[in-house]
């Protein structure tokens, strides 16, 4: 499964030189890590944003968020976010550091 290689670039260069963090392709795509804990991936065109169950309702009702239903099954924590969402630097910035957030706040790997 493909991904979106200019996203992939987008992220690379928001991370670039954020200490502890990773890519690795998981998923049919893209992932990164923050210290072996994954925050944010590509699947296809779509942005994979680990939020937090807390945070969970909150992410959905952002525009352009869905559930992420990767399995078949939506993964409370997890949205999908479809390209309008992050189309913006600012909009793709948000998205990253609130995975960020999050995925900060859990046990290193």
């Amino acid at each position: 499964m493909a991904y979106d290689e200019g996203l992939a670039q987008r992220l690379d260069e928001r991370l670039a030189g954020r200490a502890g963090v990773t890519r690795k392709r998981m998923f049919g795509g893209l992932c990164f890590l923050l210290h072996g804990n994954m925050f944010v991936g590509i699947v296809r065109d779509a942005l994979m944003v680990r939020v937090g169950p807390a945070a969970h309702a909150g992410a959905l009702a952002r525009p352009h968020a869905r559930e992420m239903d990767f399995t078949g099954r939506p993964m409370k924590g997890y949205v999908f976010v479809d390209p309008a969402g992050f189309d913006s630097d600012a909009d793709l910035a948000g998205w990253v550091e609130r995975a960020l957030r999050f995925v900060a706040t859990l046990p290193a790997k």
